[in-house]
């Protein structure tokens, strides 16, 4: 740790003491002791527990690189530089982000930077004049070692949303977006589905639920009225991520014990958000099981 970056991790300490404990004079020599009377702040009613979990995921940033939350390159969403557009809609409508990774030749070789906007001038007639190289946009890389909160701060004033992740060799070893970073700090960004605080499972049709990945089996069970096994795992992100045998992208689905599971968000490291459906609903009440 450098002199600069000690300083920096100092003065946000100070200025957050002084706010919160203007008579304090005692202020804490490391990390844990900073944690520990923020959380005797929370308990005096100073602010939430959301703003908690913000801060203390504001100290964790600084202690995490680059290569602890980006998605591997396995398992990135790319298009060719020489790709034409019938070839590169369907990949960006299955995979719903709006940012790719372009490719040359060589799969670790990136050469730029598709944003989705960038195609609409091309829809309808104007697909025969597609070039990707006419608008392709320049790539942001970072090295895997980089930290978090410095590349927070590169992003803020890059105004770059996507950065490619690249390994010694200067190969692309994955991806990070700002939402992953920010997603350390402020928790989950689950988007459309907005769950109650509390609930694990929300039902949005009469055969249709969407679920947090980390709903346990036991609550997964007595929310269906099943029994089903959860093959060593205790929550249904983890029966389901068995059950692809590998990590699975947004979008693919799979049918296990009588239920479809389709993945709704997902990163490099693991399952978040699932669509559940019954494969054949259950007999209504009443009627011979």
């Amino acid at each position: 740790m450098t002199s600069s970056d000690r300083s920096s991790r100092g003065s946000f300490a100070s200025r957050l003491l002084e706010r919160l404990f203007p008579d304090s004079r005692n202020e804490p020599e490391t990390k844990e002791q900073l944690v520990e009377l923020l959380r005797q702040a929370r308990r005096k009613a100073l602010f939430d527990g959301d703003a908690l979990s913000m801060m203390e995921g504001v100290l964790q940033v600084s202690d995490l690189q680059v290569r602890d939350i980006m998605i591997p390159r396995a398992q990135m969403a790319v298009v060719g530089r020489d790709d034409d557009l019938e070839r590169i809609l369907p990949i960006v409508v299955e995979s719903g982000h709006s940012r790719f990774p372009v490719i040359g030749e060589d799969r670790a070789e990136v050469v730029g930077i598709l944003l989705a906007k960038d195609l609409l001038q091309y829809c309808g007639k104007g697909s025969e004049r597609f070039r990707l190289r006419d608008i392709l946009r320049s790539a942001v890389f970072v090295p895997e070692s980089k930290r978090l909160d410095v590349l927070l701060r590169e992003f803020r004033t890059s105004r770059a949303h996507m950065a490619i992740v690249v390994d010694e060799y200067g190969a692309a070893a994955g991806l990070v977006t700002i939402e992953d970073v920010l997603e350390q700090i402020v928790g989950e960004i689950e988007d459309e589905y907005d769950f109650d605080q509390d609930a694990f499972i929300m039902r949005r049709d009469d055969n249709l639920f969407t679920a947090k990945a980390h709903t346990s089996i036991e609550d997964f069970n007595e929310y269906f009225n099943v029994d089903l096994s959860g093959d060593g795992y205790d929550t249904i992100g983890g029966l389901v991520l068995k059950a692809f045998g590998r990590m699975p992208r947004r979008g693919e689905s799979i049918e296990k014990d009588g239920f479809r599971f389709e993945v709704v968000s997902a990163d490099g490291r693991r399952i978040r958000l699932l669509n559940i459906s019954r494969v054949q609903p259950p007999p209504s009440q009443g009627e011979d099981t």
